[in-house]
């Protein structure tokens, strides 16, 4: 499955809408265009998920990376992802510590969690 990327500017945050599954055969492309984003100075990122069926630890990984790269940038990273089961996989592996979730883009935009 091809992994689709689309971007676009809302309130100074970069929204990364990220559709299908990210796995060992399209975290690399995920991974390609947060570097890119990031070296171009876009440090303040969501990553909205609400369209991904699927993701594994290759994915995690590629998240957690550029969550790094941009906070040592002094940016931030934030996910928008309401599925359960995308959400789940967040909180079994704990990186919802380490993420700011959101069930959505103006929430993740605000900074604002219900």
């Amino acid at each position: 499955m091809e992994l689709g990327l689309v971007e676009r500017e809302v309130d100074g945050w970069t929204v990364l809408a990220v559709s299908g599954e990210i796995d060992i055969a399209t975290a690399p492309s995920l991974r390609e265009r947060l570097h890119h984003l990031l070296a171009d100075d876009k440090h303040r990122l969501i990553v909205d998920l609400d369209d991904v069926g699927f993701l594994d630890s290759t994915a995690l990984g590629v998240l957690v990376g550029a969550l790094k790269r941009a906070r040592t940038d002094g940016g931030e990273v934030r996910i928008v992802c309401s599925q359960p089961r995308v959400r789940k996989v967040f909180e079994i592996t704990r990186l919802d510590n380490a993420f700011d979730l959101f069930d959505a883009i103006d929430e993740a935009v605000r900074g604002a969690r219900e």
